[in-house]
């Protein structure tokens, strides 16, 4: 089945970014070291995640992401959207397995790449600190506004720390709304009697006005 290409974007630029959240000039930037740490991967794993033992990595016939722009081009997608596998898969013309091998093959890749130019995620005070070139008591007021913002009640499972970019959703609340089980006797008994004394009302209305 066929599926989105990198090729069917590139002439539609703000469509390319609502896509990745990145420019096409960052994403070109991002292609070498993308597709290095890519090609160093496949050479000692292969995409079931076992060691590569034989034959060399080599991109097959009818490969649902052939190049080096659709590989980066389905992993910043990936993360922009964090849809199902399954719709994922639909989107790039592979079936659901396919979709979650390629999805844990590239995640891994994409994060070594930003690594490599600088732009991995900060994951403590004291890196981002040393990124922004202050101390880290200034760098503790940009992260702030995080700080104080409310932390619900029900929260999911924290990331591991060497797996910053897969995104971690929360369990979704339980309901607050009373819920009524009409299947219970005591509701029926209720309902029962209601009908009843709607009933003897209107028999003793009828009774007057015969009378």
């Amino acid at each position: 089945m066929a599926g989105l290409r990198f090729t069917e974007l590139q002439s539609r630029p703000m469509e390319f970014l609502d896509f990745t959240s990145v420019t096409l000039d960052e994403f070109q930037q991002l292609v070498p070291p993308f597709e290095a740490a890519f090609q160093a991967r496949m050479a000692a794993w292969r995409m079931d995640g076992k060691p590569r033992t034989a034959r060399r990595f080599t991109v097959y016939k009818n490969c649902p992401l052939p190049t080096p722009e659709d590989r980066l081009f389905f992993g910043l997608t990936y993360l922009k959207t964090y849809t199902l596998q399954v719709v994922q898969g639909r989107l790039f013309g592979m079936v659901q397995s396919k979709a979650h091998q390629w999805i844990h093959v590239l995640l891994p890749v994409l994060l070594t790449s930003l690594r490599t130019l600088g732009d991995a995620p900060a994951r403590s005070l004291t890196a981002l600190a040393q990124r922004l070139g202050v101390s880290e008591a200034d760098a503790a007021t940009v992260m702030t506004p995080l700080a104080e913002e409310p932390v619900p009640s029900t929260a999911g499972p924290a990331a591991a720390p060497g797996s910053p970019l897969l995104p971690m959703t929360g369990r979704n609340d339980a309901s607050s709304a009373p819920k009524t089980l009409l299947h219970r006797p005591n509701v029926r008994a209720v309902r029962q009697r209601t009908i009843r004394s709607k009933m003897s009302c209107w028999s003793m209305r009828c009774s007057s006005s015969s009378s």
